[in-house]
């Protein structure tokens, strides 16, 4: 692999960390997008540009989710009573949700991808939040919900933390312990997630070298370690820089990677 794409990941990690340390989002609506361009690049044959891209953002995500998920819990702001009843449904949900990507076509994919991270956007620029209305479901309810977010977030990358955090607050779940839960909620969709497009990618031909499965291990190694060592960076800019307006300019500019995505992958 040319230095270049070495250093592309190298710089992708460490703005993926840097953005979810300054802005508190996950990396997958950076990566993703970014990730399809490269390896549209890279030569890598069209069907399989959307699904190595998700499950290599998938895998990249383990590390950051098991260092937030710590640091949440030394806060003591994980609901564990919350997470042991809506993991069972997150774990199936994400990683039957893997088996439905692999039969969809890269395109398919990419405007799926783009449509929610347009809504996304919008929601961050329009600032919407739930008003606490009501108390959390039973343990099924929980774990159906759970079932949902993951299958959600196994076909667009994501930690679960712009679902999940929405819908805790909306059950009165204070907004800190909402955030720790989600955090300590992202590991097991991560970890479903990277296994299920592992195990979908296995036997596909046509795969980089270097990946397992639908994981591209260089652009993983490079780009995990540079995560977690600029998100530190990002946290403590936040108390600095005017946070609001970078949303808002972040907003822009995840729909302006949507939309890049799609036109990357209709005209490879």
């Amino acid at each position: 692999m040319d230095i270049i794409w070495w250093l592309a990941y190298v710089a992708l990690g460490g703005f993926v960390g840097l953005m979810a340390g300054l802005l508190g989002i996950g990396g997958g609506g950076i990566m993703v997008p970014i990730l399809t361009s490269l390896f549209v690049l890279q030569g890598v044959p069209h069907e399989h540009l959307a699904h190595l891209a998700l499950g290599t953002a998938m895998a990249a995500i383990i590390p950051a989710s098991t260092a937030s998920l710590f640091s949440h819990h030394r806060h003591g702001a994980v609901r564990w009573d919350i997470v042991r009843f809506i993991t069972p449904g997150i774990l199936i949900g994400t990683f039957l949700a893997t088996f439905i990507a692999a039969l969809i076509p890269t395109r398919g994919l990419a405007i799926f991808f783009a449509c929610f991270m347009v809504l996304m956007s919008l929601q961050m620029l329009a600032n919407i939040k739930p008003k606490p209305s009501r108390g959390l479901p039973g343990p099924i309810g929980v774990s159906g919900v759970g079932l949902g977010i993951g299958s959600i977030s196994a076909l667009v990358a994501i930690g679960g933390g712009s679902l999940t955090v929405p819908f805790l607050t909306w059950c009165n779940v204070k907004l800190p312990r909402a955030i720790g839960t989600s955090a300590a909620v992202g590991l097991p969709i991560a970890v479903a997630g990277a296994l299920g497009y592992i195990i979908n990618g296995w036997s596909i031909q046509g795969l980089p070298s270097a990946a397992l499965g639908y994981v591209y291990l260089p652009a993983l190694l490079l780009m995990a370690p540079f995560s977690i060592f600029t998100a530190p960076i990002g946290a403590k800019l936040a108390h600095r820089l005017p946070v609001k307006l970078l949303k808002r300019v972040f907003a822009f500019m995840l729909m302006g990677l949507a939309l890049q995505m799609v036109y990357a992958v209709f005209t490879a």
